[in-house]
């Protein structure tokens, strides 16, 4: 488990990522000292989101620990900020509008259900986050933050199967993987 101080740092680093890749002043660097707890060596799952007056503008990470948080955190950084193909790179000129998220993810775990609704009802919202895989490969994820824009478990799930391309009703039968994760939440103050 991540301290407070260790997200804040880990939020702090992310800005300082975006800033030294636009060659911009670093607003608050954060010092190798400060960097070397080995907590940030180990390896899990990390997201970074970036917003821009409450609208999402960026978000990519990884849901299980392929390289160390701090690693990840650096890599997901510029790739939130300036590869999300859903957005246009964030430009100078946009970096003081922008609050930014990190999660830091515990190891996806099986979910077994034996239906739709039995899969809604296992849902914990607000805690949960979930990863949907069809037979096909295809899949997606929601952070456990989706849940304050998606509160119903039954409208999360339909939201989740479309952004996996999949019909909103694909949750409603058989046949999908499920897992689940909890994250630690860190961000900016607003």
């Amino acid at each position: 488990m991540l301290t407070e101080t260790q997200g804040r740092l880990l939020v702090r680093l992310v800005r300082q990522q975006i800033e030294e890749h636009l060659n911009l002043p670093q607003s608050d660097p954060v010092s190798e000292e400060e960097l070397a707890d080995p907590i940030f060596q180990e390896k899990r799952g990390v997201f970074v989101t970036l917003h821009k007056r409450e609208a999402l503008r960026g978000c990519i990470g990884s849901l299980v620990g392929v390289e160390s948080i701090l690693a990840g955190i650096k890599r997901h950084a510029l790739n939130a900020a300036f590869h999300d193909s859903r957005f246009q790179p964030v430009s100078p000129d946009e970096l003081r509008d922008l609050h930014i998220e990190v999660s830091v993810l515990s190891e996806p775990q099986d979910m077994a259900y034996s239906d739709g609704d039995d899969l809604a009802n296992k849902l914990r919202p607000e805690i949960d986050g979930l990863i949907l895989r069809a037979p096909g490969g295809v899949g997606a994820t929601f952070l456990p933050q989706v849940w304050k824009q998606l509160p119903d478990p039954k409208a999360f799930l339909s939201h989740l199967c479309s952004k996996a391309g999949l019909a909103p009703t694909a949750w409603k039968t058989d046949g999908l993987e499920v897992q689940t994760y909890q994250v630690q939440y860190f961000e900016e103050p607003r």
